[in-house]
């Protein structure tokens, strides 16, 4: 942990030498036009006053002596968020090699740039599921930017994924004899009930805010079965329990039905991608109140990408080739089933700074572009268990802001081109 500290502290020297976010004791926001996400409608002629971070008055005409910015010729929006993405990484050819040839630097200062590219695009916060190391680069970076020493969105992270020996998120996939080892609870490796609570409490030890399991096997794992269910029922539910306890929810990386209907019934908080989700998981998800976080981007990105030779593992291509292209129908299909869905991309999978490329392919699959808007701001704060301060321009919330010039109701794709953007009070400088 120490050697990702002292990258962090490094990359602290550069932001504070080189500060692109500033803040006035109180601002005065005149918005031509105003998303109200809880109410689904689009206002005219908006003020919003801000004082301490915090929204202090939304109305019209308001009389302060806030130093006022003319957002007249634009559209606000609540910030953004993003309920999956990875800041430890990118995918590129030569990602299979990385954690071989790169140091817990290398991931450090990386997840530094990722995550203010991200604040920059709209994102103002975001879920980080799974780190590549120990998972502890996104719980420091998390830490300084909630001290204000980094630029970034607000980040609730699981750290590490956890695994079962062979499953997806198992760090020494791939690896030859002599580096895999045995890994265990403390890297995020389970095989029983006990191993799965004390993973849990590991997490908590690390700082984590949440967990994150693979209940089935995965797309990029270098294993043979990309849907598969990876955990018993007594080890979801020994997670589940000890994640109560510790105060955490979970999500669950899923592809295959099975272990999907396994992590539901044992009280997960949300599938992500959901692939092969059929009736009976749509019915379960809404009895248990799960949502889906479905990633559209990454089935598309990996789709194409299996196209490439030797751009994935020969282990790897024929699931990319099969999974990647039926996400977003399978979207499509829960979404009309009723079943609770949230922003989120698997960014890092595709490049950081295009998350709001996932809203357009939200839209094609039949969601209207206020009901996407609401996937990533009041939906997903729900998730978040953050509704009391995200989610909403509303007033004791954080001022998380931002602007675009069109209109996203009409257009989703303006979301793609963020003009202005607010994270607590601070415009960030794009």
């Amino acid at each position: 942990m120490k050697r990702y500290f002292t990258a962090l502290h490094f990359v602290l020297l550069i932001f504070l030498a080189n500060s692109t976010a500033f803040a006035a004791d109180k601002t005065l926001l005149r918005c031509g036009k105003l998303v109200d996400v809880q109410a689904g409608r689009v206002l005219s002629q908006v003020d919003v006053l801000i004082e301490g971070g915090k929204v202090a008055q939304i109305g019209s005409g308001i009389v302060s002596d806030a130093e006022v910015i003319d957002l007249s010729d634009k559209t606000c929006l609540p910030g953004l968020i993003d309920m999956h993405v990875h800041f430890t990484h990118q995918s590129n050819p030569k990602s299979y090699m990385e954690p071989y040839v790169l140091n817990p630097a290398d991931f450090a200062f990386r997840a530094v740039g990722f995550a203010d590219i991200t604040l920059r695009k709209g994102f103002t916060t975001v879920r980080s599921l799974g780190d590549r190391g120990d998972g502890t680069v996104s719980v420091s970076l998390r830490n300084a930017i909630d001290s204000g020493l980094l630029q970034g969105p607000r980040i609730f992270t699981a750290g590490k994924s956890i695994a079962t020996t062979g499953g997806h998120a198992d760090p020494t996939n791939g690896a030859n004899k002599v580096l895999q080892g045995n890994p265990g609870p403390k890297q995020g490796v389970i095989n029983s009930a006990e191993d799965a609570m004390q993973a849990v409490r590991q997490r908590y030890k690390d700082g984590a805010d949440l967990i994150k399991i693979t209940a089935t096997g995965g797309v990029l794992s270098t294993a043979k079965n990309g849907q598969n269910p990876q955990f018993t029922e007594a080890e979801l539910v020994a997670i589940i329990t000890a994640a109560k306890d510790y105060g955490f929810k979970v999500a669950a990386h899923a592809h295959g039905a099975e272990g999907m209907k396994r992590a539901i019934r044992a009280g997960v908080s949300s599938i992500e991608h959901g692939t092969y989700m059929d009736d009976e998981t749509h019915r379960l998800m809404k009895q248990y109140g799960t949502y889906l976080v479905p990633t559209i981007m990454a089935g598309e990105f990996v789709a194409e990408k299996a196209k490439i030779e030797g751009y994935f593992p020969e282990i790897v291509r024929p699931k990319a080739a099969a999974i990647g292209p039926l996400i977003q129908a399978s979207f499509g299909k829960a979404y009309k089933a009723g079943v609770k869905i949230a922003f989120g991309t698997d960014t890092g999978v595709s490049a950081h700074g295009d998350n709001a490329q996932e809203f357009a392919l939200m839209v094609e699959a039949g969601m209207p572009a206020m009901e996407a808007i609401k996937a990533a701001t009041v939906n997903a704060a729900d998730l978040l268990g953050a509704s009391d301060s995200l989610g909403s321009i509303a007033v004791s919330k954080h001022a998380d802001i931002i602007a675009v010039d069109g209109d996203p109701i009409s257009n989703i794709r303006e979301l793609e081109n963020v003009t202005f953007v607010m994270k607590g009070g601070k415009v960030v400088e794009l």
